[in-house]
């Protein structure tokens, strides 16, 4: 029954397709002279459709997962489709009334009709698993998500690709490809961007750690002996020095043996796992994510934002003007951060540091390329003045957790996504980068627990004055934090030397 209907379909946009043709080849002026004429024309069309579709297995193939081998039937099943009509037509009248551009043009618009439909079906699916994957989103996929580079493009990258969407799209995260040329650069495959060629993957993968993507795993789709000595080299290289692990799919599935290279080396700065150790929360956070305020908040962040971008369009456009003299183009950078539930976002900065690497291919240490003008714009935090528009796009707030890079942003701490990330936050204003890991993630997520509206503007209160006098550990908020949340007060939050009359006490929900 299935079958029938998607052949009835098909016939209707084949019927459809040479209604169009006749009206083009008139000009879009419509005859019902010129139809009456066409009908013939369209009978012996519509079957030899009922006949050619079912044969080549058009209508037996599912739309939803259709691909360019059903397009290619398509294409040759139209041609077959308009010869016959051609001929059946041919036999009984001689084509009489039908002009002899309609056949071309009904070929074409069958062609467009019948790929369209199958086209339309494959994004809806494509749409509605994204929908359902986004609605799953928790705090804990990102500390399990893996990010991976994939060098080489051919059919098996398209496999890698197809099967990452279909079975890991939860826990793979692909950032890009590299190709064999220059000239693949920049252009996409599967909506992903060729990033550079393989000989790049150094500078690539500089250029990524930037934007505060760490690659953990690099996939190499391409037989070894077709990469250059270069890429060879780079891919060996990586292999040996660094904590990215390299696979090359041929081994994997069992079609060339694995060399005899030597054990992956750790690095000495790599970041030992901790997915054994979580912060022990007691506190249940769920009735303080159902509260009415976090619309109201929004709706507060929409309007604060927009606003300000009006007010202080000015400012930032001086601000862009002294970067691009001071450190050049382009003027604003951004970085990949986790977000709310873990959500990958951009988060964008005025530059502040010259390049990373000098003219030879030297890195350059950040003391080096931070200038007497970008350690203003940090201190004034005037280079976080494009962050606005991420308020307004919705990615953070003005207030809530600060977004951490991906590495920083361990398993242990995931509580702390519960929220939008903020511009500002409760642990910036009682220590900020002066606080462990550990102490920030509970006064963050206190601060989750906690928000309200009163408190928000106490905080962007706040925030002024650390603005003024710099960053200082608060360590009653700590363990306030700490004690709330049912977690034991570390040495580091006992012994941060602060008086016991707290810069800001408990706030009030």
């Amino acid at each position: 029954m299935r079958r029938i209907v998607l052949l009835l379909i098909d016939l209707c946009l084949v019927a459809i397709a040479t209604g169009c043709a006749l009206l083009l080849r008139d000009n879009l002026v419509f005859s019902l002279d010129r139809l009456q004429h066409l009908l013939p024309y369209l009978s012996a069309t519509l079957l030899a459709a009922a006949l050619t579709l079912p044969a080549v297995g058009l209508n037996r193939a599912i739309w939803r997962f259709s691909s360019l081998s059903d397009y290619l039937r398509i294409v040759g099943a139209s041609i077959l489709i308009v010869l016959c009509a051609l001929g059946i037509g041919f036999a009984i009248n001689r084509l009489e009334g039908v002009p002899r551009a309609v056949p071309i043009l009904q070929g074409i618009l069958i062609i467009a009709a019948l790929v369209s439909a199958r086209v339309a079906m494959r994004l809806r699916r494509t749409k509605r698993d994204l929908t359902s994957k986004s609605a799953h989103l928790d705090p804990d996929s990102l500390a399990t998500k893996e990010t991976v580079l994939i060098v080489g493009m051919c059919s098996i990258t398209e496999l890698y690709l197809h099967s990452v969407a279909e079975f890991a799209a939860d826990r793979i995260k692909v950032v890009g490809l590299l190709g064999r040329t220059k000239g693949q650069s920049g252009r996409l495959m599967r909506q992903y961007e060729v990033l550079g060629t393989a000989d790049e993957l150094d500078s690539v993968l500089q250029d990524l750690e930037v934007h505060g993507v760490f690659v953990n795993r690099i996939v190499v789709t391409t037989a070894f002996d077709k990469l250059s000595p270069d890429a060879q080299h780079a891919l060996l290289n990586v292999e040996r020095s660094s904590t990215i692990r390299v696979d090359w799919f041929a081994e994997h599935i069992g079609l060339r043996e694995a060399g005899q290279r030597e054990p992956t080396a750790l690095n000495a700065h790599s970041r030992p796992a901790d997915d054994d150790h979580l912060m022990p929360i007691s506190v249940d956070l769920a009735p303080s994510l159902k509260r009415a305020y976090w619309p109201v908040k929004r709706a507060f962040d929409i309007i604060a934002a927009l606003c300000l971008i009006i007010v202080l369009a000015p400012i930032m456009a001086l601000v862009a003007v002294i970067v691009a003299i001071d450190v050049g183009l382009p003027v604003v950078f951004w970085q990949q951060r986790p977000g709310l539930r873990g959500r990958p976002v951009k988060l964008f900065k005025f530059r502040t540091m010259g390049a990373a690497h000098d003219n030879h291919g030297h890195r350059v240490n950040d003391e080096q390329r931070l200038s007497a003008v970008g350690h203003f714009l940090r201190r004034s935090r005037l280079d976080e003045l494009p962050q606005l528009f991420n308020i307004l796009s919705g990615s953070m707030s003005f207030v809530g957790p600060r977004p951490l890079l991906p590495v920083d942003q361990g398993r242990e701490h995931r509580c702390r996504l519960l929220a939008r990330p903020g511009l500002t936050g409760w642990a910036q204003v009682n220590g900020g980068r002066n606080l462990t890991p550990d102490d920030k993630s509970a006064l963050d997520i206190w601060y989750v627990n906690n928000a309200s509206l009163r408190f928000d503007l106490k905080i962007l209160w706040l925030t002024f004055g650390t603005l003024i006098i710099g960053e200082k550990p608060n360590g009653n908020a700590v363990r306030q934090a700490r004690a709330d949340l049912g977690i034991a007060n570390s040495p580091a939050a006992v012994d941060l030397g602060v008086p016991d009359k707290a810069i800001a006490g408990r706030a009030v929900a």
